[in-house]
């Protein structure tokens, strides 16, 4: 086994081992929503988006629209390009066309960052290892949780459930701790998102477009208010 896809390999267990407990609630969620095991599996199997794959389950248990899907999931993983084209200028000769394309599949915001720390060049032999780890653990935990879901009381899973909203929180919170700016955006989110919710008329808008709106409405603000200054960093 080649060297480097060994490094990459180690490197991705920690994401896989992290992968594993959320996935494990993505996937009672969605037995809970009314997907079946294999469907939950094949979701995680083909896609590797937790937030992703949260927003998209009450739009297909809905009935959404395709269109409505496509530019949820759009709006949400928009940041995996921006992501995608900083990691590039690490790519080395071995990185065609061809195994940009497959590694874009797994290009999450952990594989990024660990892929980014990497002293010189990375090729293809690390990158399929960094991706190989995280993405079985995701289907794994998935897997594990879909099956769970059809076992265990239902107080039980509810009480699981909640370590899903638990990740968003953890991704939120610290920032928003240390920067004004982020606190902001997030309130105006919450705000918008309650307004969609509660407001008679609003309340019938579509989830995934209320995510749509909430989000680049929130962003938008929080780029006019709070710009960065030319050799500021985030």
């Amino acid at each position: 086994m080649n060297s480097a896809f060994r490094k990459g390999i180690r490197h991705g267990l920690p994401i896989a081992l992290g992968y594993l407990s959320v996935s494990f609630a993505f996937g009672m969620k969605a037995v809970g929503d009314g997907l079946t095991v294999m469907q939950a599996v094949l979701i995680s199997m083909t896609n590797l988006t937790s937030a992703g794959q949260i927003a998209a389950l009450p739009l297909m248990t809905g009935g959404a629209a395709l269109t409505e899907m496509a530019l949820t999931q759009l709006t949400i993983n928009l940041r995996y390009a921006l992501m995608s084209l900083s990691l590039s200028r690490k790519l080395d000769h071995t990185m065609g066309t061809l195994q940009r394309m497959i590694f874009s599949f797994a290009n999450t915001d952990e594989i990024f960052a660990v892929a980014s720390s990497q002293p010189g060049k990375v090729g293809k032999h690390y990158l399929y290892g960094l991706m190989l780890t995280p993405w079985f653990g995701w289907s794994l935990g998935t897997l594990l949780g879909a099956a769970a879901g059809t076992l265990l009381p239902a107080f039980v899973r509810t009480a699981l459930g909640i370590a899903i909203y638990g990740m968003f929180l953890a991704i939120i919170l610290p920032p928003a701790r240390k920067h004004s700016s982020v606190r902001a955006v997030v309130a105006m989110a919450v705000a918008l998102s309650l307004c969609f919710r509660y407001i008679p008329g609003l309340n019938r808008v579509s989830s995934g477009f209320a995510i749509i709106i909430c989000a680049v409405s929130a962003a938008a603000a929080g780029a006019a208010l709070f710009p960065l200054k030319d050799g500021e960093s985030e």
